[in-house]
């Protein structure tokens, strides 16, 4: 995770969970977890044979979500690893063009989402929603939802299929039980604002959200806790579904009485991994990636690819790696010509990668 809370009295339980991520990322490193066989495919990336990459943008302080406006333009925002206040959403309005920042000034934006003419911006506090951009600034922000201090990481938005935005919250540390019903939570609100609620409950860092095509099915990347040492789960991408307790902080995949009743993943991934952003191609990366949810791994500088079979018991799944050479990637997304873009975090890099 980028940031864990926001609360000083914190500040050892991030460095804690920093050191580990470090060195889950070292020891891949120095293993076969970096994803043997990929081949060079431009862009300083490695990835399987037939993908090719290219540099999108460059230039940003770091980079941790995505969205596309109605014109297809791309939208970024800034998180630093510690919340000073100094991050910020930018615009590249095409390949190659250089990022312009349009509103400075922000805490941890980690959701963007656009609908109906504005731009959702979920970060520290809640959601703003900005309206009226003219080319260089917006015209007028209003608040959509204010949510309570220390809640836990506000992460990524998603669109509903019945309209209504959901967004992860992740929890205010690493395994306690959380005060505020709001953490561990996929929370959903109406796009006024209005109506909001927790749709699932009990898990640690939800943080990737995304529907699969044509379905209710909506999928999320769920950082596991770090305290575990070799019991320490891997993190995992999940179907979750309105009402779902996942039993966190007791349960954490382990089976027996702490888990009875908790739903299953579908697919278990790198362990200390900050699994962060998520993206679902159905074919438009050839037909050596398939049909495949792409998940962002922040703390080894890798993207998995897993493969998914639908059926209707749910769905079954494969790991492998899909992209190596990067520092941090977070956000993923597919853009409308077909082609992935990455954002590396941690050179603050933008690829493009396509079939």
């Amino acid at each position: 995770m980028l940031v864990v809370d926001h609360d000083h009295r914190h500040a050892t339980d991030r460095m804690r969970r920093l050191q580990l991520v470090l060195a889950a990322a070292t020891v891949l490193a120095a293993g076969c977890g970096t994803g043997g066989g990929l081949v060079s495919i431009g862009a300083g990336l490695k990835g399987p044979a037939g993908l090719h990459a290219s540099v999108y943008a460059r230039g940003l302080p770091q980079v941790a979500a995505f969205a596309f406006d109605p014109q297809g333009r791309l939208w970024v925002s800034t998180a630093a690893y510690r919340d000073d206040g100094h991050d910020g959403l930018y615009l590249v309005t095409a390949a190659g063009a250089s990022p312009v920042e349009v509103v400075p000034g922000l805490h941890t934006p980690l959701g963007l989402l656009w609908y109906q003419g504005s731009l959702f911006l979920a970060s520290r506090d809640g959601v703003v929603a900005y309206r009226g951009f003219d080319g260089a600034k917006f015209a007028s922000s209003r608040p959509i939802v204010t949510l309570p201090a220390g809640v836990g990481e506000v992460n990524q938005l998603v669109l509903a299929p019945d309209g209504r935005m959901q967004m992860g919250i992740s929890a205010p540390c690493d395994h306690c039980v959380p005060a505020s019903k709001w953490s561990a939570a996929v929370v959903s609100f109406r796009p006024d604002g209005s109506d909001l609620r927790v749709d699932a409950r009990g898990i640690r860092a939800p943080v990737g959200l995304i529907y699969y095509p044509r379905s209710s099915d909506l999928f999320v990347t769920i950082n596991q806790r770090d305290d575990l040492g070799a019991a320490t789960p891997g993190d995992w991408l999940a179907v979750v579904r309105p009402g779902q307790a996942w039993g966190f902080p007791a349960c954490y995949g382990q089976g027996g009485a702490p888990c009875a009743g908790t739903p299953q993943p579908t697919a278990v991934l790198d362990k200390h991994a900050a699994v962060i952003g998520v993206a679902i191609v159905t074919g438009q990366l050839g037909p050596t990636v398939g049909t495949a949810a792409i998940v962002a791994e922040w703390a080894v500088g890798k993207v998995q690819q897993v493969a998914l079979s639908a059926s209707s018991s749910g769905y079954t799944a494969h790991v492998s790696a899909l992209l190596a050479g990067l520092k941090n990637p977070v956000p993923v997304a597919l853009a409308a010509d077909g082609s992935l873009l990455v954002g590396d975090w941690g050179t603050g890099i933008v690829y493009r990668v396509a079939g």
